[in-house]
């Protein structure tokens, strides 16, 4: 059958949107190790699912060039986006996504005048259907060279508010490979997630803005590269390259499309040992949570910011959680103004999207000290709290070992009694402060009494063991201020039956 000449005509302009339009600068980016935008779109999306808005727009500057030179150069005015399905055979018809990436082979991935309105189109369909999206914001920020829509500032475009007004619509993840400055920075940094590459270099401002506002001239490879984003929180997930990045985001967009039919549990045994027995031997609390989840199902956030609190998103039995807990290599595990921080948006993430949070305590209590408290502990620590108090998700607490003062009460939304449910381990002990400092604290005109060192050294010593033993988890359990203790290889069950038992009976719980 003859094929249309208007057809013809489609197929023809549709060609030259493709990456195979481009060879030269394809080239290019390939030798540089780098994907196109449209590779990594198909790397992420289902086979055969993406249905485009926008492919034939061009950048908005006919005064300054042709009509082919534009068709040849500015591709969908270098933003490539719509809609698709992300992880279908696991998910069948919760799969529906949205993605967008900008396309750093036009014009640096810069954003023009018409690549909003695609932008704003596309944000107002999320907002309508509610869909999980994965944004790859390579790119350099706001484009100055659109000549053909009158503008003196654009700071009427609305973008950023239409992208910021989808937090709690729908779960955001940006992918940052390469460059991100200023505007495509903003896109990132308003994600609920952000997955970056090790080449990345994220900024409020790239080079050339910096240099103008008299600041200095710097590479862009100085500007807010990983080993910086990575450490002061701002990345959540680091990787080794944009492969890695679509099988994290995949994983990621995961969590927020609901339940695996299929799972498999580590051997719960092992939790057994896994805290050591004296209280002031470190230990890493990723391998607790790596046991207590689904095999392969855990990701951890932030890893290298307040590296005092862990964050994690996990799976059991197939059901979304998430898990905080205290890291006693760093800081013995103790509460710090970065650690609360970390810890509280990562519960107002959780509540956003229904996701269950388990709480893993071994704290000495909140950081205390001038120190401490120039970094403003009393407002981040009481964040915490806040945040913890306000979940409607259900909480399930966790002592491992050490649970002690607001510390530990604002690990467990504010109160022993604030959780769903709250369990410790055997070698567990709680207290309103460390309890060598509370005998200090509490018999400090009596110790100052004794005269001889050694003798009041072994008195404290001797009534430390004392207010041990009265810390213990099991007396505790006995005063109901804890609801049970358990054998650490009855966790993840304790932790499913709970959850079984809550599934749809709090506002927000979509487990």
């Amino acid at each position: 059958m003859e094929i249309r000449r208007d057809l013809l005509d489609v197929l023809a302009r549709r060609a030259l949107t493709e990456d195979g339009a481009r060879p030269e600068v394809v080239a290019k980016r390939h030798a540089a190790g780098r994907r196109t935008a449209r590779e990594n779109i198909a790397d992420l999306i289902d086979p055969g699912s993406f249905v485009e808005y926008g492919r034939f727009v061009t950048a908005a500057q006919e005064a300054r060039r042709s009509v082919d030179e534009l068709l040849d150069r500015t591709p969908a005015d270098g933003i490539v986006g719509g809609l698709a399905r992300i992880n279908s055979e696991l998910y069948g018809d919760r799969a529906a996504c949205a993605v967008l990436s900008y396309d750093y082979l036009v014009m640096a991935g810069t954003q023009g005048m018409r690549g909003h309105r695609k932008t704003d189109r596309l944000f107002t369909v999320i907002e309508r259907l509610a869909l999980p999206t994965v944004f790859f914001t390579e790119g350099g920020g706001g484009r100055p060279g659109d000549t053909d829509i009158p503008l003196v500032s654009a700071l009427d475009v609305e973008s950023f508010a239409l992208w910021a007004r989808l937090s709690g619509v729908a779960p955001r993840i940006a992918v940052v490979s390469g460059r991100c400055f200023a505007g495509n920075a903003v896109i990132a940094g308003g994600s609920d997630l952000i997955v970056a590459t090790a080449d990345a270099n994220l900024g409020m401002g790239g080079p050339a803005m910096i240099a103008g506002g008299g600041l200095g001239e710097f590479a862009p490879e100085e500007v807010g590269p990983i080993d910086v984003q990575t450490r002061n929180g701002v990345v959540d997930v680091a990787v080794a390259d944009e492969a890695e990045a679509v099988a994290v985001a995949k994983q990621l967009i995961g969590f927020f499309q609901g339940r695996l039919a299929t799972w498999q549990a580590p051997d719960q045994a092992q939790l057994r040992e896994a805290v050591p027995e004296h209280e002031r031997t470190s230990y890493d609390v990723a391998p607790i949570v790596e046991t207590l989840a689904d095999e392969g199902s855990v990701v951890f956030l932030r890893d290298l910011f307040a590296p005092e609190m862990m964050t994690a998103l996990g799976r059991i039995e197939g059901r979304p959680v998430g898990f905080i807990g205290n890291c006693t290599l760093h800081m013995a595990g103790a509460v710090t103004s970065d650690a609360a921080t970390k810890a509280a948006g990562f519960l107002q993430l959780c509540d956003t999207w229904g996701i269950p949070v388990i709480t893993l305590v071994d704290t000495p209590g909140m950081m205390v000290g001038p120190e401490a408290e120039a970094t403003g502990l009393v407002r981040h620590g009481s964040r915490l709290l806040v945040a913890g108090a306000r979940l409607r998700v259900p909480l399930i607490g966790v002592i491992l070992r050490r649970g002690y003062g607001l510390g530990a009460q604002a690990m467990l939304g504010g109160s022993t009694h604030q959780p769903l449910l709250t369990v410790a381990w055997p070698g567990a002990h709680l207290g309103a402060m460390g309890l060598e400092g509370a005998v200090r604290l509490a018999l400090r005109k009596e110790l100052a009494a004794i005269e001889d060192d050694d003798e009041r050294e072994r008195t404290v010593r001797e009534l430390t063991a004392a207010e041990q033993e009265r810390a213990k988890a099991l007396n505790v359990a006995r005063y109901f201020e804890i609801d049970d203790v358990i054998d650490p290889a009855e966790t993840r069950g304790v932790i499913a039956q709970t959850l079984a038992a809550a599934q749809g009976r709090h506002e927000g719980d979509t487990g």
